[in-house]
Protein backbone atom coordinates (compact mmCIF):
# COMPACT_ATOMS: atom_id res chain seq x y z
CA UNK A 1 0.00 0.00 0.00
CA UNK A 2 0.88 3.46 -0.47
CA UNK A 3 1.43 5.77 2.52
CA UNK A 4 -0.68 8.89 3.06
CA UNK A 5 1.01 12.14 2.32
CA UNK A 6 3.21 13.97 4.71
CA UNK A 7 5.29 16.60 4.69
CA UNK A 8 9.67 15.40 4.83
CA UNK A 9 11.93 17.14 6.86
CA UNK A 10 15.72 15.83 7.42
CA UNK A 11 18.00 18.11 10.03
CA UNK A 12 21.34 18.21 10.43
CA UNK A 13 21.08 18.59 14.14
CA UNK A 14 19.68 17.52 17.52
CA UNK A 15 18.63 21.43 18.20
CA UNK A 16 16.77 21.70 14.43
CA UNK A 17 15.24 18.17 15.66
CA UNK A 18 13.66 18.94 18.91
CA UNK A 19 12.93 22.03 17.00
CA UNK A 20 10.94 20.81 14.63
CA UNK A 21 9.01 18.64 17.13
CA UNK A 22 7.84 21.40 19.09
CA UNK A 23 6.83 22.67 15.96
CA UNK A 24 4.75 20.14 14.51
CA UNK A 25 3.85 18.51 18.03
CA UNK A 26 1.66 14.87 17.90
CA UNK A 27 1.68 15.79 13.61
CA UNK A 28 5.56 14.53 13.79
CA UNK A 29 6.98 11.41 13.81
CA UNK A 30 10.81 10.71 13.49
CA UNK A 31 12.27 8.46 11.27
CA UNK A 32 15.46 6.70 12.12
CA UNK A 33 16.23 3.71 10.02
CA UNK A 34 12.40 3.43 8.98
CA UNK A 35 11.60 -0.76 9.75
CA UNK A 36 9.08 0.02 12.13
CA UNK A 37 7.44 3.21 10.96
CA UNK A 38 7.54 2.41 7.28
CA UNK A 39 5.67 -0.65 7.18
CA UNK A 40 2.87 0.97 9.65
CA UNK A 41 2.52 3.69 7.37
CA UNK A 42 1.80 1.76 4.27
CA UNK A 43 -0.72 -0.11 6.43
CA UNK A 44 -1.96 3.18 7.11
CA UNK A 45 -1.75 2.42 11.05
CA UNK A 46 0.38 5.22 11.31
CA UNK A 47 -0.25 8.72 9.21
CA UNK A 48 1.77 11.31 10.43
CA UNK A 49 1.64 14.86 8.67
CA UNK A 50 5.28 15.18 9.04
CA UNK A 51 8.23 13.02 9.02
CA UNK A 52 11.76 13.90 10.76
CA UNK A 53 14.35 12.17 9.07
CA UNK A 54 17.14 12.21 11.50
CA UNK A 55 19.65 9.64 9.50
CA UNK A 56 21.90 12.94 9.14
CA UNK A 57 22.16 14.34 12.36
CA UNK A 58 25.92 13.69 13.62
CA UNK A 59 27.35 12.11 16.94
CA UNK A 60 24.79 9.11 17.24
CA UNK A 61 25.97 6.49 14.88
CA UNK A 62 29.36 5.45 16.79
CA UNK A 63 30.32 2.53 19.22
CA UNK A 64 32.46 3.79 21.50
CA UNK A 65 33.74 2.74 25.46
CA UNK A 66 33.46 4.86 27.99
CA UNK A 67 35.33 3.35 31.06
CA UNK A 68 33.51 0.44 31.76
CA UNK A 69 30.52 0.89 29.64
CA UNK A 70 30.05 1.02 25.83
CA UNK A 71 28.33 3.84 24.30
CA UNK A 72 26.36 3.10 21.31
CA UNK A 73 24.35 6.21 19.66
CA UNK A 74 20.85 5.59 18.66
CA UNK A 75 21.48 5.89 14.62
CA UNK A 76 23.46 2.35 14.76
CA UNK A 77 22.19 -0.10 12.94
CA UNK A 78 21.85 -3.91 14.32
CA UNK A 79 24.47 -4.96 11.82
CA UNK A 80 26.80 -2.82 13.73
CA UNK A 81 26.51 -3.99 17.08
CA UNK A 82 26.39 -7.43 15.90
CA UNK A 83 29.59 -6.98 14.18
CA UNK A 84 31.76 -4.26 16.46
CA UNK A 85 34.36 -6.27 18.31
CA UNK A 86 34.19 -3.86 21.08
CA UNK A 87 30.42 -5.25 22.19
CA UNK A 88 31.56 -8.83 21.15
CA UNK A 89 34.65 -8.00 23.87
CA UNK A 90 32.96 -6.29 26.27
CA UNK A 91 28.90 -7.56 26.02
CA UNK A 92 28.70 -10.43 24.20
CA UNK A 93 25.06 -10.98 25.16
CA UNK A 94 24.37 -7.56 22.93
CA UNK A 95 26.09 -8.82 19.81
CA UNK A 96 24.38 -12.33 20.58
CA UNK A 97 21.19 -10.30 20.79
CA UNK A 98 21.76 -8.12 17.41
CA UNK A 99 22.73 -11.38 15.10
CA UNK A 100 18.99 -12.63 15.50
CA UNK A 101 17.29 -9.32 14.58
CA UNK A 102 15.10 -10.11 11.56
CA UNK A 103 17.34 -10.73 8.36
CA UNK A 104 20.57 -9.19 6.49
CA UNK A 105 18.79 -6.54 5.10
CA UNK A 106 16.62 -5.23 8.25
CA UNK A 107 19.72 -5.26 10.48
CA UNK A 108 21.77 -3.79 7.75
CA UNK A 109 19.17 -0.39 8.08
CA UNK A 110 17.08 -1.41 11.36
CA UNK A 111 18.62 0.83 14.25
CA UNK A 112 19.15 0.31 17.61
CA UNK A 113 17.46 3.56 19.25
CA UNK A 114 14.55 3.18 16.67
CA UNK A 115 14.12 -0.49 18.34
CA UNK A 116 14.04 0.77 21.64
CA UNK A 117 11.58 3.95 21.47
CA UNK A 118 9.43 1.45 19.41
CA UNK A 119 8.78 -0.62 22.19
CA UNK A 120 7.38 -3.58 20.34
CA UNK A 121 6.44 -6.22 22.51
CA UNK A 122 8.50 -8.82 20.36
CA UNK A 123 11.59 -7.17 19.93
CA UNK A 124 14.59 -8.82 20.93
CA UNK A 125 16.76 -5.42 22.55
CA UNK A 126 14.58 -4.79 25.02
CA UNK A 127 14.93 -8.16 26.78
CA UNK A 128 18.65 -7.78 26.44
CA UNK A 129 18.57 -4.01 27.68
CA UNK A 130 16.66 -5.30 31.10
CA UNK A 131 19.29 -8.10 31.16
CA UNK A 132 22.33 -5.50 30.95
CA UNK A 133 21.20 -2.87 33.35
CA UNK A 134 21.42 0.05 30.50
CA UNK A 135 20.81 3.21 30.72
CA UNK A 136 18.81 5.45 27.65
CA UNK A 137 19.87 8.92 27.36
CA UNK A 138 16.86 11.56 26.11
CA UNK A 139 17.19 14.77 25.29
CA UNK A 140 14.42 17.30 24.83
CA UNK A 141 13.80 20.99 25.23
CA UNK A 142 14.65 21.03 29.08
CA UNK A 143 18.23 19.03 28.33
CA UNK A 144 19.01 15.61 28.47
CA UNK A 145 18.18 12.99 30.72
CA UNK A 146 18.84 9.36 31.60
CA UNK A 147 16.17 6.40 31.75
CA UNK A 148 17.04 3.28 33.29
CA UNK A 149 16.32 0.40 30.99
CA UNK A 150 13.98 -1.00 34.32
CA UNK A 151 11.83 2.02 33.73
CA UNK A 152 12.00 2.94 30.30
CA UNK A 153 9.66 0.14 28.78
CA UNK A 154 6.07 1.24 30.03
CA UNK A 155 3.40 -0.34 28.18
CA UNK A 156 2.84 -1.80 24.09
CA UNK A 157 4.80 0.36 21.77
CA UNK A 158 4.81 2.99 24.74
CA UNK A 159 7.96 4.03 26.68
CA UNK A 160 9.41 6.78 29.04
CA UNK A 161 10.14 9.15 26.19
CA UNK A 162 8.34 12.29 26.53
CA UNK A 163 6.53 13.62 22.72
CA UNK A 164 8.88 16.25 22.32
CA UNK A 165 12.24 13.77 23.26
CA UNK A 166 14.32 12.53 21.46
CA UNK A 167 16.43 8.77 22.31
CA UNK A 168 20.17 9.84 21.78
CA UNK A 169 22.33 6.97 22.83
CA UNK A 170 22.37 4.11 25.06
CA UNK A 171 24.78 3.12 27.97
CA UNK A 172 25.51 -0.50 28.63
CA UNK A 173 28.10 -1.65 31.76
CA UNK A 174 30.15 -4.23 29.91
CA UNK A 175 29.44 -7.84 31.59
CA UNK A 176 33.14 -8.91 32.28
CA UNK A 177 33.27 -12.76 33.14
CA UNK A 178 29.53 -13.01 33.57
CA UNK A 179 27.69 -15.99 31.79
CA UNK A 180 24.79 -14.65 29.30
CA UNK A 181 22.78 -15.89 26.87
CA UNK A 182 19.84 -14.65 24.85
CA UNK A 183 17.75 -17.45 23.14
CA UNK A 184 14.24 -16.85 21.36
CA UNK A 185 11.74 -18.53 19.35
CA UNK A 186 11.55 -16.35 16.00
CA UNK A 187 8.22 -15.54 14.29
CA UNK A 188 9.12 -17.81 10.72
CA UNK A 189 8.50 -14.78 8.45
CA UNK A 190 9.43 -11.73 10.26
CA UNK A 191 12.11 -13.13 12.82
CA UNK A 192 10.60 -11.30 15.81
CA UNK A 193 10.42 -12.87 19.17
CA UNK A 194 7.29 -15.38 20.21
CA UNK A 195 9.30 -15.41 23.00
CA UNK A 196 12.66 -14.45 23.67
CA UNK A 197 15.13 -14.57 27.21
CA UNK A 198 18.57 -12.19 27.77
CA UNK A 199 20.61 -13.85 30.58
CA UNK A 200 22.95 -12.17 32.61
CA UNK A 201 24.20 -13.99 35.78
CA UNK A 202 27.24 -13.09 37.73
CA UNK A 203 29.08 -16.23 39.57
CA UNK A 204 31.66 -17.15 41.58
CA UNK A 205 34.65 -19.49 40.75
CA UNK A 206 32.51 -22.78 41.89
CA UNK A 207 29.51 -21.34 39.68
CA UNK A 208 27.62 -20.25 42.34
CA UNK A 209 24.92 -17.68 41.18
CA UNK A 210 26.03 -14.28 43.10
CA UNK A 211 23.25 -12.38 41.38
CA UNK A 212 20.90 -12.86 38.12
CA UNK A 213 19.42 -10.44 35.44
CA UNK A 214 16.57 -11.83 33.22
CA UNK A 215 14.81 -10.07 30.95
CA UNK A 216 11.93 -11.62 28.57
CA UNK A 217 10.52 -9.97 25.57
CA UNK A 218 7.40 -11.33 23.62
CA UNK A 219 5.26 -13.09 26.07
CA UNK A 220 3.71 -9.96 27.18
CA UNK A 221 2.86 -6.44 26.39
CA UNK A 222 6.29 -5.09 26.97
CA UNK A 223 9.45 -6.49 28.14
CA UNK A 224 10.44 -7.13 31.74
CA UNK A 225 12.63 -8.28 34.45
CA UNK A 226 11.51 -12.25 35.63
CA UNK A 227 12.00 -11.13 39.11
CA UNK A 228 11.01 -14.45 40.24
CA UNK A 229 13.32 -16.70 38.54
CA UNK A 230 16.10 -14.14 39.86
CA UNK A 231 15.27 -14.37 43.09
CA UNK A 232 15.15 -18.50 42.51
CA UNK A 233 18.68 -17.81 40.81
CA UNK A 234 20.49 -15.59 43.72
CA UNK A 235 22.47 -17.39 45.93
CA UNK A 236 22.44 -20.37 45.43
CA UNK A 237 24.44 -23.42 43.37
CA UNK A 238 23.61 -23.51 40.24
CA UNK A 239 22.71 -27.23 39.59
CA UNK A 240 20.08 -29.02 37.40
CA UNK A 241 16.96 -28.76 39.57
CA UNK A 242 17.69 -24.66 40.89
CA UNK A 243 17.81 -23.91 37.14
CA UNK A 244 14.49 -25.72 36.55
CA UNK A 245 12.59 -24.59 39.88
CA UNK A 246 13.15 -20.92 39.00
CA UNK A 247 12.61 -21.15 35.58
CA UNK A 248 9.20 -22.29 36.39
CA UNK A 249 8.84 -18.93 37.50
CA UNK A 250 9.50 -17.16 34.46
CA UNK A 251 6.01 -16.13 33.30
CA UNK A 252 4.35 -15.06 36.97
CA UNK A 253 2.77 -12.44 37.55
CA UNK A 254 2.19 -11.72 33.22
CA UNK A 255 -0.81 -11.44 31.13
CA UNK A 256 0.57 -13.43 28.00
CA UNK A 257 -0.44 -12.42 24.97
CA UNK A 258 -2.42 -14.53 22.50
CA UNK A 259 -2.25 -14.03 18.38
CA UNK A 260 -2.62 -16.07 15.66
CA UNK A 261 1.81 -17.16 16.29
CA UNK A 262 0.86 -18.54 19.39
CA UNK A 263 -1.13 -18.79 22.77
CA UNK A 264 -0.92 -17.23 25.97
CA UNK A 265 -0.84 -20.65 27.62
CA UNK A 266 1.86 -22.02 24.99
CA UNK A 267 3.90 -18.68 25.45
CA UNK A 268 3.96 -18.78 29.06
CA UNK A 269 5.02 -22.32 28.27
CA UNK A 270 8.08 -21.27 25.98
CA UNK A 271 9.16 -18.46 28.57
CA UNK A 272 9.58 -21.38 31.17
CA UNK A 273 11.23 -23.65 28.80
CA UNK A 274 13.55 -21.31 27.14
CA UNK A 275 14.33 -19.66 30.56
CA UNK A 276 16.32 -22.55 31.32
CA UNK A 277 17.71 -22.75 28.32
CA UNK A 278 19.23 -19.52 28.29
CA UNK A 279 20.34 -20.47 31.91
CA UNK A 280 22.35 -23.52 30.56
CA UNK A 281 23.73 -21.71 27.88
CA UNK A 282 24.90 -18.95 29.36
CA UNK A 283 26.89 -21.50 31.91
CA UNK A 284 28.26 -23.57 29.11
Amino acid sequence: MIPASFDYHRPTSIEETLSLLSKFGDDAKILSGGHSLVPAMKLRLAQPGVIIDIGKVPGMSEIRQDGDAIVIGALVTHYQVESSDLVKRLCPLLAQTAEQIGDVQVRNRGTIGGSLAHSDPAADYPAAMLALGAEITAVGPKGKRTIKADDFFVDMLTTALEPNEILTEIRVPATGSNKVAYLKVPQSASGFAIVGVAVNLTTNGNSDCKSARIGITGLSARAFRANGVESGLAGKALDAPTIKSASSKAADGQDPLSDIHASGDYRAHLARVYTQRAIEQALS
